[in-house]
Order: structure tokens, then C-alpha cells, then sequence
């Protein structure tokens, strides 16, 4: 089971994603959600960040690699600009 998060603690979820083999993001264009997944060598942790906060987010991010997953389950690696 993943560990959701508190978006209220994304400084926690910062230092997480330092360990994390790779961060993967998943939209939610109608919730107007993405969901942030790091995923560590134990477990995978999870945040849900507003879409229009995501940018200045993922430029925090301390991912060695990170993936956007769009529908059908496509890898697109991305980079924060």
C-alpha cells in the first residue's frame, strides 16, 4: 500500500524524493489534481499538488529521474521548467 502524504507537508515529501529511484506524475485534468509518486526502495509514497502549483513543485523535487505517465500508461520523462 502507498503512503499518501499530507500536501500540508510537502517539505517532508521533498526530502523523500532524494531517496526516491524515480518520481512519477499522473494529471487530472477534471479534479484539477496531479498526483506525485516518489518511489523509494521500500515504499512508494504519494502527494496530490493542484495543477496550476505542479511546476514550482516539481522544480523543488530532488528525483534523479522524473516521469509523467499519460493515458494508456505512456513514460514521458520530463523536465521541470
Amino acid at each position: 500500500m502507498p503512503i499518501e502524504i499530507d500536501p500540508k507537508k510537502r517539505d517532508l515529501f521533498i526530502e523523500i524524493s532524494a531517496r526516491a529511484i524515480e518520481c512519477r506524475v499522473v494529471k487530472d485534468e477534471k479534479k484539477g489534481i496531479a498526483k506525485v509518486k516518489a518511489r523509494t526502495k521500500r515504499y512508494l509514497y504519494t502527494i496530490k499538488i493542484p495543477l496550476n502549483e505542479l511546476n514550482d513543485f516539481l522544480k523543488q523535487l530532488k528525483c534523479k529521474k522524473i516521469v509523467e505517465i499519460l493515458k494508456g500508461g505512456v513514460k514521458k520523462e520530463i523536465t521541470p521548467s
